[in-house]
């Protein structure tokens, strides 16, 4: 009798412990990036003055944090206060909507030369496609520090000529700036974020060809595709461009090879990456003058077997997505050697097996009479980079099965 009241007393501790640590594991949220851009280059100095910058969500939560990057820096920055708020028109706010966001509890961080600064949560409702006024101060400094940078943020960023305007309603239009300064990372937490899609790529990825201020790239058309699909809105998109990016080598900011941890293996929440790299590898193999940089198909195909790994032994999926047309956009970037590498390349993403599924871009934006081209409704005038409604198509382009895998 006794051994049976041990063995229920037992049985019940071991189903109470059970029960507390499914309820603890039920109430963890995870962190997944509603928004990114890719740190790429250095810019002007920063001094005493406040930046707002503008971003649109991709999911929703309940609490947002930021990460600030020091990674190109040749000093240590200190940077706060640091406000995040409702957008509102231009560069305002919704009154009422101002949080402070703190770093370790304090209202200032000091990021050392290339590392980067998480803040601290703070609870606050954020909707999906929605805005976000993300506010910085730049203290006074007599160090030398050009800021860490986004440089094509094909978005507007509101400066002023000094002073802490963080938690300033109508913000001081005093100077203006198309690119994005220290911030790389909004994430988001709360019921609705569950995961995040990395889209991994070139200038075409970062957007370059869309109209300023409308959110027109295609990761943001895809982000507001998975948000119209009940199953799929707990995805955020982490826009992973770089304009001039290449897979083998250092250009327009650091190699896919060597910033693909940073910009996308190591995002919060990752399950996903979607990669449209090597266009630049081609365009600049035309007017190289170094050996190392006259590439061949095989080495491309080698990065990206690389990277396939990689997110592989981190257990993310990755999709390759088939390089778009460059036809026209001039000799030597556009070149016949190039364009039979452009082809052999697409071939191997659509038939090797090497990735998890392919997207297939350069067959929804060529032009059918002349497939070296970008077809004309879709171009942005250069040849190379997609218009607004090109990357519409892209995005449509996305089979959106690719992400309905469970855990």
């Amino acid at each position: 009798m006794r051994r049976n009241v041990l063995k229920w007393v037992f049985a019940s501790s071991v189903c109470a412990v059970a029960t507390c640590a499914m309820a603890a594991a039920a109430d963890q949220q995870a962190w997944v990036d509603t928004w990114a851009a890719a740190p790429d280059t250095t810019g002007p100095v920063l001094n005493a003055q406040t930046v707002r910058q503008i971003v649109r969500t991709s999911v929703g939560g309940t609490e947002v944090r930021v990460r600030l990057s020091n990674l190109l820096g040749n000093v240590p920055v200190t940077l706060g206060p640091v406000h995040v708020a409702l957008s509102a028109q231009g560069a305002d706010t919704v009154p009422g909507s101002d949080h402070v966001l703190l770093f370790d509890g304090k209202p200032t961080v000091t990021i050392p030369k290339g590392e980067s600064a998480l803040s601290d949560p703070v609870k606050m409702d954020v909707k999906a496609l929605q805005q976000l006024a993300v506010s910085l101060y730049v203290p006074a400094d007599t160090q030398y520090h050009p800021a860490t940078m986004h440089n094509a943020a094909i978005a507007t960023s509101y400066i002023t000529e000094s002073g802490d305007a963080t938690a300033a309603v109508h913000f001081p239009r005093e100077e203006v700036s198309g690119s994005r300064f220290y911030l790389t990372d909004v994430q988001v937490s709360g019921p609705a974020a569950k995961h995040t899609l990395v889209t991994f790529g070139d200038s075409i990825t970062d957007g370059v060809g869309s109209k300023e201020n409308k959110n027109e790239r295609w990761p943001d058309y895809l982000a507001a595709r998975l948000q119209a699909d009940a199953k799929l809105s707990s995805i955020g998109v982490a826009n992973a461009g770089i304009g001039g990016n290449r897979i083998l080598h250092d250009s327009f900011g650091p190699s896919a090879l060597s910033r693909f941890d940073r910009d996308a293996l190591d995002k919060p929440g990752v399950r996903w990456i979607i990669l449209l790299e090597g266009i630049n590898d081609i365009g600049g193999s035309g007017y190289a003058w170094e050996a190392k940089d006259k590439i061949t198909t095989q080495q491309l195909i080698d990065g990206m077997k690389t990277l396939v790994a990689r997110a592989h032994a981190k257990h993310v999926k990755i999709y390759g997505a088939t390089l778009t047309p460059y036809g026209g956009n001039g000799w030597p970037y556009h070149s016949v050697a190039g364009e039979k590498t452009r082809q052999e390349l697409n071939t191997w993403i659509r038939t090797s097996g090497a990735f998890d599924g392919v997207v297939d871009f350069d067959k929804a934006v060529r032009d059918p009479a002349a497939p070296e081209k970008i077809l004309a409704a879709y171009d942005s005038g250069d040849h190379l980079h997609p218009s607004s409604a090109g990357y519409r198509a892209m995005a449509n382009a996305v089979d959106l099965k690719l992400f309905a895998d469970k855990p």
